[in-house]
């Protein structure tokens, strides 16, 4: 990466032509940006090792002549001339925006000229010592250090995040029908909407997003979650509401492993670098690592349920009668040390809680046969959570070719075409896997669910089974995250909410997850008594009820539980009193029922008595509850 930066008094730029066929789209407008600090930018085909990394070592030297200066606004200027061997234009517009990301998030005013285009400027320079600089940013070395860790700049990373990096890969549509066309083919119908923007997140790979994805405004107004200020950049803190609803989905993804089959375990949080089957396997997950030290070990912090699971299927004597046998834990929690540019609210997060599991197959048609029951299964539970997704496959090309007609068969039962990655040389452990994508409001896409078949581990961790002819012989492994992280899951659930605001319909978690199921609203204070006691009986049949006791008009007080996206809001005051019969507002229906309170709690049991309950752990008077921020 080649950067001039220039302290100026103004830059005015105007785009006029397109200059290449990615060109963003913009407006043909021009600009004027005052008292600025302008950075003409160059990436490099070098950098395309590690863009998020490139683009953050970018940031940190603008940020550094800016804080000499005294700029806090930058403008970042695409400018193709500085380098005889610039990136890809894909890459190149996806470090710039990475870098535009961690300016902002660091406090600066950013204005970005749109890329991929001819443009006008004048610019005036200052003309002082700093006003004229020129820095290049190099590609991250990996080197092995002592005991073959692979280190980053002196972080430890995995020899697959390298590989990944360099890896070329081919995108495909693969229909029901059977048709295999390579995306930029494929003629998308005006009902695919979100597989295109799929396939243009996994093709263009800008991850970056330019604002603020709306599920953080919306986790902090209900307040679910925030930042975490006295931790490290990625780490949340849930407040009793949020933690309410994680611990809910936690329950429910649990309970549905374990009815699958798997055994429920607990396994450390840290690894020693030196155990010779972990020193490997971290070279095989594309992940990066926290590192601890306890006396002279260096540890560290783990970033799955994998290590712990498969140190205890090394001690465990297995039968092919057993198999697949089921390891299952909720990690609470896995550490993964994202790039800063990268992270985003609770779709990258760096300590995440993800529901694991692995089933230890006696051979490759076993593990397919896995592969496929466990696809089904997370098709059930995203259903039921009502997220809308996308499905992308992912293949080594000479595993495909030779199950072509296994994969169509689960195309077939999805129903719609999915995109399909298919990769010739493998960057990690596995030979295929599944995905199931959230696209967010703001066109990014997000992987749920995962399954993956991995033909090395066993042999890495020395896993073995006994087989009907006495032999001892290697399991083939499945990965499985059902749900995938608990944290994205609420991400997903917040973002389709900001989807249905924005389309003018009344956002709402599911019933089973709202904090507060119905709200009771006195109309004066001589009916607190009674609403306290439409409150317990409620309770009584495990329905989460408050009362708003405040001193507040009632409309504002249904407006406030309106805002909190209470369900149910049922008001009580002397005509309640008198007929036992009360008017309950349903949220998401234009309509108001009035009726007995029986009514009311076979109403709202018979949305969530499917799923696991949870007292609220609030004072049940709103007028007795502390006032979190956020």
């Amino acid at each position: 990466m080649k950067i001039i930066i220039l302290h100026s008094d103004f830059i005015e730029f105007e785009p006029l032509t397109k200059a290449i066929a990615a060109a963003e789209e913009c407006e043909k407008a021009k600009k004027r940006i005052e008292e600025c600090l302008v950075a003409f930018a160059t990436v490099e085909a070098a950098d395309e090792v590690d863009e998020p990394q490139i683009a953050q070592n970018t940031a940190k030297e603008i940020i550094n002549v800016a804080a000499q200066v005294k700029a806090n606004r930058i403008v970042l200027y695409p400018w193709v001339h500085l380098s005889s061997t610039p990136s890809s234009p894909q890459v190149a517009l996806n470090v710039l925006k990475l870098a535009e990301a961690e300016l902002k998030a660091k406090g600066f005013s950013v204005e970005r000229a749109p890329f991929g285009w001819y443009k006008a400027f004048d610019i005036k320079v200052k003309g002082h010592p700093l006003s004229e600089l020129s820095r290049e940013i190099r590609p991250v070395e990996m080197k092995k250090e002592s005991g073959e860790k692979l280190t980053v700049s002196g972080e430890p990373v995995s020899e697959s995040l390298r590989k990944e990096a360099e890896m070329k890969s081919e995108f495909f549509v693969l229909t029901p029908e059977g048709e295999l066309t390579p995306y930029e083919e494929f003629k998308f119908s005006p009902f695919q909407k979100e597989l295109k923007k799929l396939v243009e997140y996994e093709t263009k790979k800008v991850r970056a997003y330019a604002h603020e994805p709306p599920h953080i405004r919306i986790m902090k107004e209900q307040k679910l979650v925030d930042y975490e200020p006295g931790s490290d950049s990625g780490n949340f803190r849930w407040y009793p509401k949020g933690r309410l609803v994680k611990k809910l989905l936690e329950r429910q993804i649990t309970q549905y492993c374990t009815d699958y089959g798997a055994a429920e375990v607990e396994t450390p949080v840290m690894y020693d670098y030196e155990h010779p089957a972990l020193k490997k396997y971290l070279n095989r997950f594309p992940a990066r690592q926290y590192v601890v030290k306890s006396d002279e070990k260096e540890l560290f912090l783990r970033f799955s349920a994998c290590f712990g699971q498969f140190l205890m299927a090394h001690d465990t004597v297995l039968s092919y009668k057993d198999l697949p046998f089921k390891l299952y834990e909720l990690t609470r929690y896995s550490f993964r040390r994202e790039q800063s540019g990268e992270l985003a609210g609770l779709k990258r997060v760096r300590a995440l809680t993800m529901p694991d599991m692995h089933a230890f197959c006696a051979d490759l048609p076993q593990a397919k046969g896995e592969f496929e029951a466990q696809f089904y299964k997370a098709l059930d539970w995203i259903a039921m959570l009502g997220i809308e997704y996308e499905t992308c496959f992912r293949a080594q090309k000479a595993f495909f070719d030779e199950n072509r007609d296994w994969y169509l068969n689960m195309v077939k039962k999805f129903g719609k075409p999915v995109l399909l990655e298919m990769f010739n040389e493998r960057y990690a452990y596995f030979i295929t896997k599944f995905e199931f994508n959230f696209i967010d409001a703001m066109d990014k896409a997000s992987a749920l669910s995962t399954v993956q078949i991995d033909v090395e581990n066993a042999e890495t961790f020395d896993i073995n089974y006994v087989a009907a002819d006495g032999s001892k012989r290697k399991p083939i492994i499945t990965h499985a995250s059902i749900s995938g992280s608990i944290e994205r899951v609420v991400y997903a659930l917040l973002e389709q909410q900001a989807m249905r605001a924005a389309a003018g319909k009344a956002p709402m978690l599911p019933v089973w997850l709202s904090p507060t199921q119905v709200r009771v609203i006195p109309i004066a204070d001589r009916h607190n008594d009674l609403a306290k006691e439409v409150a317990e009986q409620l309770e009584l049949n495990n329905i989460r009820a408050d009362v708003d006791d405040r001193t507040e008009t009632l409309q504002k007080k249904i407006r406030d539980a309106e805002k909190e996206w209470v369900p149910f809001i049922v008001v009580a005051g002397d005509k309640e009193k008198e007929s036992k019969r009360f008017a309950v507002r349903i949220r998401g229906v234009k309509e108001q029922k009035v009726i007995a309170l029986e009514e009311l709690t076979v109403l709202v049991r018979s949305k969530a008595d499917m799923f696991p309950f949870e007292p609220l752990t609030l004072p049940k008077l709103l007028s007795k509850r502390p006032i979190f921020s956020g």
